[in-house]
């Protein structure tokens, strides 16, 4: 074909073939927000949490202790602000009894001018624990009068936790975790049913999720922890798996928001897990989550728990140190979330996207060797910026999150990442150390990185598949856009 080589034609060409990129679907789908910047742990010695964000600005957490005795509220403007918030009881264990024995995975909800808890309890010297809702009057519900709504009945008076509500399309919905009594060598199935009120389901309730894959299936066979996320026209589900230990992990079920929810078919389930442990972050068994909204309502944020150290002894549920996790929620061009990995202790990270326009969803990302190679995960696009930098002052320097302790180091004009816990040399640290700048291409929303000891010199990626020089940049619009960069 030779029209597309006409020289008149070429303008026309390059502007639709511009404006066909700019309404692709896998474009319009790309969901972009400013960085969060949260410090983990959030909070030690705190398993299932959950934390929502109230119309009074509030972020209230709830959470299991590990005494298993009691239900607490923390509450605080912002996420981090949870992390040292006062602690209010609002109920305790029983003396006999409903609630006499286990109180696991408290959720607590404002549904129609009252607050709600779902929580788990148990019966002293039995293994009974079923779900049980709690009404709470009053604007803030560390203050509110509480009173018990009772049991929530199901189909089946059997082992059955973690209910969670959520709502669609204006109907309310409650789903759970229950053994089913024909399904005696499992320990859970997830339920999902409409609500008549707060602590009454519409029966019969509806299986959408059984522990049928191996994943699902490591020491128990579990499918428990539901939360959901709501967005781009879909359900998002997550839940966990298996024994809670280091075998935890997290599984997602996906609908759209205009399915009969009901039906089980509506339902996809991922085939792998969303979300599990990682030896190289040292977080092990993340699970029994929820999700919140970041302070400035742009961005996602997963809630979760974890361990430090994958062996336990003895019973996992005796170990007290399930502690409370969030970083940001993440979204694939295709409008389902990508939750990555559990992220290393710290500051949590950030993406450095390019501004430049012919690569507007490349992003810096950990690789080895002179250039990178293969399809990028998130993971590796996840940077810590850590200031000051190794060189000290004003630096900064980028630290990956999918492999600690390996830095963004200059070599000459190429970039490699370097451990830098393997070397205390003047040299390394100045060169694995940047200046932050205003972005070359976009002061008010961009980012530069000038080499420190290296003035004039600036971070360029240069291609979409992620190639990084250090080079200076002159007056060309393309190279400012190669050293400019969108933190998300």
């Amino acid at each position: 074909m030779l029209w597309p080589s006409t020289p008149k034609l070429r303008p026309l060409l390059a502007f639709l073939s511009f404006l066909i990129l700019l309404l692709s679907p896998s474009t319009l789908a790309i969901t972009h927000s400013p960085p969060v910047s949260y410090k983990n742990t959030l909070i030690p010695q705190r398993a299932d949490p959950h934390i929502s964000k109230h119309t009074d600005g509030y972020y209230y957490f709830t959470a299991t202790v590990p005494a298993y005795d009691s239900i607490i509220i923390r509450r605080s403007p912002t996420i981090q602000g949870l992390s040292s918030a006062p602690e209010t009881t609002i109920w305790r264990r029983k003396s006999s009894g409903i609630g006499s024995n286990q109180v696991w995975a408290p959720e607590l909800h404002y549904i129609d001018g009252k607050w709600y808890i779902y929580v788990a309890l148990g019966v002293a010297n039995e293994w009974r624990i079923r779900a049980f809702v709690l009404e709470g009057v009053g604007a803030n519900p560390q203050t509110a009068t509480w009173t018990e709504k009772g049991l929530v009945n199901t189909d089946w008076d059997t082992f059955s936790l973690d209910a969670h509500h959520f709502q669609v399309n204006g109907t309310r919905y409650l789903v759970w975790a229950q053994q089913e009594p024909t399904r005696t060598d499992e320990n859970s199935s997830l339920l999902l049913a409409k609500l008549l009120n707060p602590w009454t389901i519409q029966r019969p309730a509806t299986v959408i999720s059984r522990p049928l894959l191996s994943w699902e299936r490591v020491g128990y066979k579990v499918n428990e922890g539901p939360a959901t996320l709501q967005k781009n026209g879909n359900i998002f589900l997550t839940y966990s798996a298996s024994a809670t230990d280091s075998h935890y992990c997290m599984g997602l079920l996906t609908a759209s928001a205009d399915a009969n929810l009901l039906d089980p078919a509506s339902w996809s389930k991922s085939p792998s897990p969303v979300f599990q442990s990682n030896s190289l972050t040292q977080q092990y068994g993340p699970g029994h989550n929820s999700f919140t909204v970041s302070e400035d309502g742009l961005s996602d944020v997963l809630v979760f728990h974890d361990r430090g150290y994958p062996n336990i002894t003895g019973d996992p549920l005796n170990d007290p140190n399930r502690r409370t996790r969030v970083q940001k929620v993440y979204w694939k061009v295709d409008g389902t979330p990508d939750l990555g990995i559990p992220v290393p202790d710290g500051v949590t990270p950030v993406r450095l996207r390019s501004s430049f326009a012919s690569a507007p969803e490349a992003y810096v990302r950990y690789y080895t060797g002179t250039f990178p190679s293969g399809a990028a995960t998130l993971a590796d696009t996840l940077f810590r910026v850590v200031t000051p930098g190794l060189a000290g002052g004003n630096t900064v320097s980028l630290e990956s999150a999918s492999r600690p302790g390996m830095y963004l180091r200059r070599s000459g004009t190429q970039v490699r990442f370097d451990a830098g816990s393997g070397s205390s040399s003047a040299s390394f640290k100045s060169e694995a150390s940047w200046m932050r700048k205003e972005g070359l291409a976009d002061a008010a929303k961009g980012v530069s990185f000038e080499a420190a000891g290296a003035t004039g010199q600036y971070l360029r990626l240069t291609a979409s598949e992620g190639g990084l020089v250090v080079a200076a940049v002159g007056g060309d619009s393309t190279q400012k856009g190669q050293a400019t960069f969108y933190l998300d």
